[in-house]
């Protein structure tokens, strides 16, 4: 038996690229989507409290975040001065119940209802500042809250951010 070499001349066919267009609109589309975009320029230190048994939040698209440190302008900044702040300009509490009231005419009532409110504090942020921000979050009926803290897990070691 002899065995010929083949000198076929077969090229491997080229990739079809048609399709392509759509693949890349369609994962860009996907994370659209599912990207979550700050909007908020934090202003104020914050060095958030360790705890366990954090759950993750839902619906997002809901929540109102205040932040309360001390501020990174260092002529508004002392060893005691803590600020409240909402979306990107300070508030002091009583100006909290007139945006959160106004914020909620602007949405639709069965989301009103469902409003959270996820304060962002500093571990050193004294009692009396969040129970000032507590006091103006049920005048203005927004009565769902969640506080952010940094998950520990059984040997001490930061997970994540809840």
């Amino acid at each position: 038996m002899i065995f010929k070499k083949k000198n076929d001349h077969h090229r491997v066919p080229g990739l079809n690229t048609a399709s392509l267009p759509d693949l890349i609109f369609t994962v860009l589309f996907f994370f659209m989507i599912v990207t979550n975009m700050r909007h908020d320029e934090v202003r104020v230190q914050m060095t958030e409290p360790d705890g366990k048994e954090l759950s993750q939040m839902t619906r997002k698209n809901l929540a109102t975040y205040i932040y309360i440190g001390r501020p990174f302008d260092k002529t508004l900044a002392t060893k005691d001065t803590f600020q409240i702040q909402v979306d990107n300009t300070y508030m002091s509490a009583s100006d909290i119940v007139v945006y959160l009231q106004e914020k909620k005419k602007s949405m639709e009532p069965a989301d009103a209802e469902k409003m959270v409110v996820n304060i962002k504090a500093d571990k050193d942020v004294p009692m009396h500042i969040i129970k000032e921000v507590k006091e103006s979050l049920k005048k203005s009926n927004t009565l769902i809250v969640h506080y952010s803290a940094n998950e520990k897990d059984d040997k001490g070691n930061n997970r994540r951010n809840r």
